[in-house]
């Protein structure tokens, strides 16, 4: 049974319930208007916690409450009397009671700029999921972005068919946007538990979390799968996919964004360029957006045929719809 369960990481889900997700996922897409799923979530309210800004999230998640007969409901907690580090207010316990008498299911979006050292939006949303009585949905967190790696997965699917044996290079990219690393830990995580062989590729000094790399290498041994790490792009020789994105330091929270962006900067040649995707086996470029161009990756690039980033965009809605019903139903 999925009723009532939270989405933290995708990590804490066995792979049936996920390959149920993901095959729900399906169905809505094939059938996006049609009435099988059309009143799963009538007179229920998904209300949704956002400590940062968002574009593809929001929209995507009140899209998906719409079609499933539902509603959405946009908070943000600067505007409501919670407690935290700084202010007096109320606390978790009580606010996560409260919000389960009121909505279905909390969706909660809490990332580096909301917080003050990493791990503290994990806690924020175990702290809701501890207390809650209604399945709480990471709507992406400083550690994990459950629903970004199941649209992931959903598109290459699409386009690949069977991801078992082919490789994935996620390589670090230059850039001004300093991004948490929720997005990147969760497929990569994902990826190795669907049998791809992944490698990560980034420069000095911007390593993972290490308890997620030792989580990788087991995902890799149970899966009969390989992890690799690289410092340099020939890693990207007979890559399948190749993910591009940029984020921050270990040492974010200790010298802040406008640091970490010079230190991007010194790195400009790591790029996902024309010639870096030459070196592939005519891999199709992956990112979880929003994305800085001619940094991250040339116009050339992610206009290509091999671009599936808006694909994969549009699955956010789907794989939601399908977890919010599973759950919330």
């Amino acid at each position: 049974m999925m009723k009532g369960k939270d989405l933290i990481t995708a990590q804490e889900w066995s792979l049936e319930d996920l390959e149920k997700v993901l095959r729900v996922a399906g169905e809505m897409k094939a059938d996006r208007f049609g009435n099988k799923y059309a009143n799963v979530l009538s007179r229920k309210t998904f209300l949704m916690l956002f400590y940062n800004p968002s574009l593809r999230t929001r929209e995507s998640f009140e899209c998906a409450a719409t079609e499933l007969g539902g509603h959405a409901q946009f908070l943000e907690p600067k505007s409501m009397r919670l407690k935290s580090a700084t202010a007096a207010g109320e606390e978790i316990r009580d606010g996560a009671a409260v919000m389960s008498r009121y909505g279905g299911g909390i969706g909660i979006r809490i990332l580096e700029d909301a917080i003050s050292e990493y791990g503290e939006g994990e806690r924020v949303l175990r702290g809701y999921a501890r207390y809650a009585d209604v399945p709480v949905i990471s709507m992406a967190h400083d550690k994990y972005h459950p629903c970004q790696a199941l649209a992931d997965v959903m598109g290459l699917r699409e386009h690949m068919g069977s991801l078992q044996g082919k490789k994935m290079l996620i390589m670090w990219s230059s850039g001004h946007l300093v991004r948490s690393w929720c997005s990147v830990q969760s497929t990569l995580l994902l990826a190795l538990r669907m049998g791809m062989n992944v490698t990560l590729a980034h420069p000095p000094r911007y390593d993972l979390d290490p308890e997620v790399m030792e989580q990788g290498k087991r995902n890799a041994e149970q899966a009969g799968s390989t992890f690799e790490i690289a410092s340099d792009l020939n890693a990207a020789e007979g890559a399948d996919v190749v993910y591009s994105r940029n984020w921050m330091s270990p040492y974010r929270y200790e010298h802040g964004k406008e640091t970490e962006v010079v230190m991007a900067l010194e790195h400009r040649d790591w790029i996902c360029d024309e010639r870096l995707m030459a070196q592939t086996n005519d891999a199709y470029f992956i990112h979880p957006m929003p994305m800085e161009r001619g940094f991250e990756a040339t116009d050339g690039v992610v206009d290509s045929k091999r671009s599936i980033i808006y694909d994969i965009a549009e699955n956010r809605l789907h794989v939601q719809k399908a977890v919010m019903a599973l759950t919330m139903r």
